[in-house]
């Protein structure tokens, strides 16, 4: 049974492996192996055990294991992190996360929510609600610029 929750720290180690096996089989597709790989090797950043602590992180799971997950940062809006398992890509399981991030950001009173999208992953995002603004080449950490797209969506707020 799917279920979502908040991630906690004993969840870092598996966030990262899940992220780097989505990243190596769906990014593939729209970016040279060299690319991929060095992409694939970075550390985690250090801002991912901060996110989670703050709250900003949930996780879908599925009999015990995590499979999907979306970071928010809840200062700006920016979603740091959107993967589900490639076995796993299809179910609805990243709108459903995308979702939360949403109602994250709402609660914080936010007026938009933003990222860098992978080529890859440009469709997906335009089906949650972001609309294109520009094409970027984003400054990965490990020096590489990585081809994106900087997208944002407008959150309506509730009275």
């Amino acid at each position: 049974m799917l279920m979502q929750r908040s991630a906690t720290g004993a969840d870092l180690a598996a966030l990262w492996e899940l992220r780097t096996r989505a990243v190596r089989a769906t990014c593939a597709s729209h970016y040279p192996p060299d690319v991929i790989e060095t992409w694939c090797a970075t550390r985690p950043p250090a801002a991912l055990p901060l996110r989670v602590r703050a709250g900003g992180a949930v996780v879908a799971e599925e009999n015990g294991q995590v499979i999907g997950y979306a970071i928010l940062n809840q200062d700006t809006g920016e979603v740091d992190a959107a993967f589900v398992e490639p076995a796993h890509q299809g179910r609805g399981i990243a709108l459903r996360l995308m979702r939360e991030l949403e109602t994250m950001a709402r609660l914080r009173g936010l007026a938009r929510m933003f990222l860098s999208a992978s080529l890859n992953a440009v469709p997906f995002y335009e089906r949650a609600g972001f609309v294109p603004v520009r094409e970027e080449v984003y400054p990965h950490r490990s020096g590489i610029g990585i081809r994106s797209v900087f997208m944002e969506k407008r959150l309506p707020q509730h009275a």
